[in-house]
């Protein structure tokens, strides 16, 4: 199961301490290291177990849970632009006439009517996430979904992918298997978003490369490396610095 996979089917519980436990594993949602159990993990002259590594990762890597979350496209989260920047200031403990000053916002009883709004929207998350659990039990002819991966950077109908369907895709691009070479690029742009999911996979979670290792891989795939290798980026399946010098799978 991907990274993806494992975000999208974790619980509010997990989410918030942003890591899962799979078996002998302990898994970050938020970059996918894993730690394991039974192994002690050095760190700054201690010794941890394994979920103490994972917490400990999340806070020295990571800062806040929150703030990877809200980061998110606002697609995945549901919230507005300005719903975004009132989270993140309450949060931070700002106090109503701070957030007012801060958004440039008339009257403290408007920061406390946007308070009623978002908490109006919790209640409508929690009954609407119990009637599609309850779906699940009923509905015998929902197509399974393809999960959107978080760092994709903007969501649209491109993202509307059922299992079904991206399997015939990738046998139609990829006529030597998954690991063979895309037959073209020339595209269209839902098909694009899933053969680049499937060629970021031949990526490590964790590991930097260099730019002359990631066009390595991607000639495996097809000889206009320089195009997947935009396209990696421009979807929010890879990132880099800003100078070429290194490359990364972001998940």
């Amino acid at each position: 199961m991907s990274i993806t996979d494992v975000f999208w089917s974790s619980s509010v519980e997990e989410l918030k301490q942003g890591y899962v436990r799979e078996g002998e594993y302990f898994t970050c949602l938020l970059c996918g290291i894993r730690t394991e159990l039974g192994v002690i993990y050095p760190d700054d002259g201690g010794y941890y177990d394994a979920e103490k590594a994972m917490r400990r990762h999340i806070g020295k890597d990571h800062g806040s849970v929150f703030d990877c979350l809200i980061d998110l496209d606002k697609k995945l989260t549901g919230l507005t632009d300005h719903q975004n920047s009132l989270l993140r200031l309450f949060y931070q403990g700002k106090s109503d006439d701070e957030v007012r000053t801060e958004l440039g916002i008339g009257s403290a009883s408007t920061i406390r009517n946007h308070r009623f709004v978002l908490k109006e929207k919790e209640r409508q998350a929690k009954v609407y996430l119990a009637l599609m659990e309850l779906l699940k039990e009923k509905d015998r002819h929902a197509p399974d979904i393809v999960n959107v991966h978080k760092t994709a950077r903007m969501v649209d109908e491109r993202y509307h992918i059922t299992a079904d369907e991206a399997v015939g895709v990738l046998d139609a691009y990829f006529p030597d298997g998954r690991d063979g070479k895309l037959s073209k690029f020339s595209i269209k742009e839902k098909h694009k978003v899933i053969v680049l999911t499937e060629l970021a996979k031949r990526f490590e979670n964790g590991r930097v490369y260099s730019e002359k290792e990631v066009n390595e891989i991607l000639l495996t795939a097809y000889e206009d490396y320089a195009v997947l290798r935009r396209y990696l980026i421009e979807y929010g399946f890879m990132d880099r610095e800003l100078d070429g010098s290194a490359y990364w799978l972001k998940v």
